[in-house]
């Protein structure tokens, strides 16, 4: 990739963990911007930099790495990327090698038969169990995710919960699913083989 192409790739990630309406793999992780427009930037030599140092693949990697690790995506600048981003790719690069191992871990430190539906109960305004262990840091962002991916529990909270924390997890949640390529079915067996 050129370094203009870089900043364009970084702002594809930006829009798709931002903007309800982006899609990266729908749009092709194509986004505007024009040369004198970067060439204007003060950071442009950051996006130089990593032209030469990572391959296309890692670019692409390294800035889901960023949007998926943040609190706050839309709140997320070039400055702490800059500051943190190789941290936080090897972080995710771990969690991304281990995925299977990672879930099944956290799994079974939370997940009991006895008490396995009572972590998706909504009771009045109060965040269900399953989002105070993400929000907590108990689970990874992937565990959760995955767990949505098999028990589809994102669309019930989306209608119960209306308040601003859940509304920017579900937004992430909803975005980081189409990275991550898992087998359903396996998955699933780890889940049953845990609470069963």
């Amino acid at each position: 990739m050129t370094p203009i192409e870089v900043y364009k790739t970084y702002l594809a990630f930006k829009n798709h963990f931002t903007k309800p309406n982006y899609d990266y793999f729908q749009y092709c992780g194509k986004s505007r911007a024009s040369t004198e427009s970067f060439n204007k930037r003060k950071d442009r030599y950051f996006f130089e930099r990593m032209s030469r140092q990572k391959s296309d693949d890692e670019i692409r990697q390294y800035f889901l790495a960023n949007f998926v690790e943040c609190d706050d995506p839309s709140k997320l600048w070039i400055g702490e990327i800059i500051e943190s981003g190789e941290k936080n790719y090897t972080n995710w690069l771990k969690r991304s090698q281990s995925l299977s191992y990672l879930f099944k871990t956290e799994a079974e430190v939370f997940l009991h038969k006895d008490s396995f539906d009572s972590l998706f109960e909504i009771k009045g305004s109060s965040h269900p169990d399953i989002l105070k262990k993400y929000l907590q840091n108990a689970i990874s962002i992937e565990t959760f995710v995955i767990m949505d991916i098999i028990l589809n529990f994102s669309k019930k909270f989306d209608k119960k919960l209306l308040d601003p924390v859940w509304e920017s997890v579900s937004l992430r949640i909803k975005k980081y699913k189409s990275f991550l390529n898992i087998d359903k079915e396996k998955y699933t067996q780890t889940l049953k083989e845990i609470v069963l």
